[in-house]
This record gives structure tokens, C-alpha cells and sequence, in this order.
């Protein structure tokens, strides 16, 4: 298959417009100029109506794990406490990352089930300096409650720290309202920028116990970035990925052109129409939701037919130009996944589904095509 050609539904890396890559060839800059400041300004400025925020903005040449270290790691070490909650791959990551530098308190549930927020309530009680969560976890395509863990861990002085990786740019996001003290983005989700960059938020709060901080991250100290963002030129403590940077610029103004809420309408509508088109195939989705959690807006999980192998659906689909993605870890082969993120259009939904009809027949899943295109065309057509 030529690559080339290949439709992108994964959850990232997303497809790139063809105005972002061709920015990248630009001749490199000085990064410690005027023309790199007013690149980098450009981008947190439009990054601020992302988050939703007032607080400070920085980018990082690094993907989203990178932002989540340099959370976690410029805010809490040896003997504090930091809440981990998991029901998903990168919750178990954010955990693994936070066991590094502070004491971890785990808060697991099994993949794809919500949180409880009682047991949040009581962790919290207990005392800790620092709470971790993953809004959208793309693991299992679950909306994860925000709003009221930002609200408890106000009530109880933890700072909030709020893996948004992939629902920044894609999805609602209040940063100052929701009570997030820090919140990371990924280049290569929502935003649709090539991989290999990170933004963080950072509050008031967080800054306080990163000041008071004696051990923290060399190249992801958050210190670090604003002592160089604070600067008359802002700049990068550390050498920048200058081509990414103007990919990231160009994609956010692609971002602004849009309007935050026409773009979270349309990956809402997409997400739906894919939700709806699986259905229409008798297709339980994987995630158990409860009265404060949600199927995720950008990407779709799904639980593999029963007989059929989810991988072996990924790698049809793959042979057949769409690349979708299966389970990760103790989920490989029970479930797959389609991306709606970025710049992802209907015509490439009803692609897909087409496509996953195909699939399905030809492994005697369902009789005939057609359901779950028209399903999806019902809801496209409604917007």
C-alpha cells in the first residue's frame, strides 16, 4: 500500500494539510531572534483560546509524554504525595511518570470504566499534593470526568494536573474554569501538526510549588521555561525544533480560521456519526459509562465482534487504505479504534465506514453494507 494514499483514522499522529508541511521546508532561523519570538508569541496567544486560560503558555520540543514529565516532575519529588488516577493506557503512563520523582497513591480502575469519584473524594482526604488524570483516554474511548475532579481537588488544595493531550483543540476544554493547574496538549492530535511538540498551561498555584521545588527536570523544568519565556524576545531555554514550531504556527492559525466552536461541533458530529454507524452494524462500543463520564469526542472504541480478532479488523482495513487502530497491551485484540481528530472531514468518515462494512461482510460479520453508512449520513446530514 503506498502510504501516500493511506486515510489516517488513528488517534494520532493525524493527517497534515499540505500549507503545514510546506512551511516546514522555510529556511532555518535564529532561535534566539526576533522573527523565532514573534513565532513563538503567535502560537501561545492562539493556544490561550484553546485552553481556555489566562496562565502561562510554553511550547516544548517534545511530544505529549514530554508535557506530562514536565508537569509532574516540576511540581512534586521525594515525599510528596500525587494522586494517579488510571482506567487506561496513558493513565497507567501519567503513573508511571509521577512514580519517578514523588510517591505515587494509585486510583485504578479497569480499562474502559469510569472513575469514581467517591474514591477520588477519599484519596484526596487523605492528603496529596498533587493529582494526575487523562481527560480523553484514547486507550478506551473514555471521556473522563474533569469538571468535578477539578472541583474536588480544589476543596482538598491539590494542585490539578490534567493530561489534554487529546481533547485540547478537539474538544470543550476550560482550563480556568475547570480548576486545572496544569494541562498539556499534543502537536500531533486535535491541533494536527506533525508529532513532536507539547504546550502546557501552568497556573499561579503550580508555579508556587515549582518555585519552592529544589529538584527538578534539566530540559522539561517548567521553571526554566518561563524564566525564557519572560523574556522581552520570549524564547526556549534549550534549542527548539524550529521547523515543528512553524508547523505548530500554521496549524493553530488553521485552528483560529475554524473557530474553536465550529471545531468542537464537528469532531462532536463525526464522533457521533461513527458511534452511530457501529451500532447500526451491531457493534458494542468498549467503554462503560456512568452518570460523569463520556464516550470520547475523537476517537471511537469499539469492542471486536465476537470470533473475530480486533487486529485482524486493523489489518484488513489497513490492506483496504484506512489505517484505524487496535488495543493497546491487555486490550490487544478485544477492541479497535477510529480516529476523528485534526482536520478529519466527513467524506473521510463515511470512508471509513464504507470501508469497515467491507470488512465485516467479507468476514461474515454482517449480510449485507449499507447500514452503517446510512446511519452515519443521517447524523452528517443533520448538522
Amino acid at each position: 500500500m503506498d502510504m501516500e494514499d493511506a486515510l489516517l483514522m488513528m488517534p494520532g499522529p493525524v493527517p497534515v494539510t499540505p500549507r503545514v508541511l510546506r512551511v516546514m521546508s522555510k529556511p532555518m532561523i535564529n532561535h534566539r531572534s526576533a522573527e523565532f519570538a514573534g513565532i513563538y508569541t503567535d502560537c501561545r496567544q492562539i493556544l490561550a483560546d484553546v485552553f481556555q486560560t489566562k496562565n502561562d503558555i510554553f511550547l516544548l520540543s517534545g511530544s505529549g509524554t514530554a508535557g506530562m514529565e514536565a508537569a509532574v516532575g516540576s511540581v512534586a519529588g521525594s515525599g510528596d504525595k500525587v494522586i494517579a488516577i488510571e482506567n487506561g493506557k496513558f493513565g497507567q503512563r501519567f503513573k508511571d511518570l509521577a512514580a519517578i520523582y514523588a510517591d505515587v497513591v494509585p486510583l485504578e480502575f479497569e480499562w474502559g470504566l469510569p472513575v469514581d469519584l467517591e474514591m477520588v473524594k477519599e484519596k484526596l482526604e487523605e492528603g496529596a499534593k498533587a493529582i494526575t488524570l487523562v481527560h480523553n483516554e484514547t486507550s478506551a474511548g473514555i471521556l473522563n470526568p474533569a469538571v468535578e475532579i477539578g472541583k474536588l481537588a480544589k476543596k482538598h488544595d491539590a494542585i490539578f494536573i490534567m493530561d489534554g493531550v487529546t481533547s485540547l483543540g478537539g474538544d470543550e476544554v476550560k482550563v480556568d474554569e475547570w480548576g486545572i493547574d496544569i494541562a498539556i496538549v499534543g502537536s500531533q492530535k486535535c491541533i494536527a501538526a506533525p508529532p513532536g511538540m507539547s504546550a502546557v498551561s501552568v497556573s499561579e498555584k503550580a508555579f508556587e510549588a515549582i518555585n519552592a521545588m529544589k529538584k527538578r527536570p534539566y530540559y522539561n523544568d517548567l521553571k526554566a521555561y518561563k524564566k525564557s519565556g519572560d523574556k522581552p524576545k520570549p524564547e526556549t531555554p534549550y534549542t527548539p525544533a524550529i521547523p515543528l514550531f512553524y508547523a505548530m504556527q500554521e496549524a493553530l492559525h488553521i485552528v483560529k480560521e475554524e473557530g474553536m466552536e465550529a471545531r468542537i461541533k464537528r469532531h462532536r458530529s463525526l464522533s457521533e456519526a461513527v458511534r452511530v454507524a457501529v451500532g447500526a452494524m451491531n457493534i458494542e462500543m468498549f467503554p462503560q459509562l456512568n452518570e460523569y463520564s463520556k464516550y470520547s469526542n475523537t476517537v471511537t472504541a469499539m469492542k471486536a465482534p465476537a470470533g473475530i480478532d480486533g487486529e485482524d479488523i486493523k489489518n484488513d482495513m489497513k490492506k483496504r487504505g484506512v489505517i484505524i487502530a487496535g488495543g493497546q497491551e491487555r486490550l490487544k485484540g478485544k477492541i479497535f479504534r477510529i480516529g476523528n481528530m485534526g482536520n478529519v472531514t466527513a467524506r473521510d468518515v463515511l470512508s471509513t465506514i464504507q470501508q469497515l462494512e467491507i470488512v465485516l461482510s467479507k468476514r461474515g460479520y454482517i449480510d449485507c453494507v449499507g447500514a452503517g453508512t446510512e446511519a452515519a449520513m443521517r447524523v452528517i446530514d443533520r448538522v
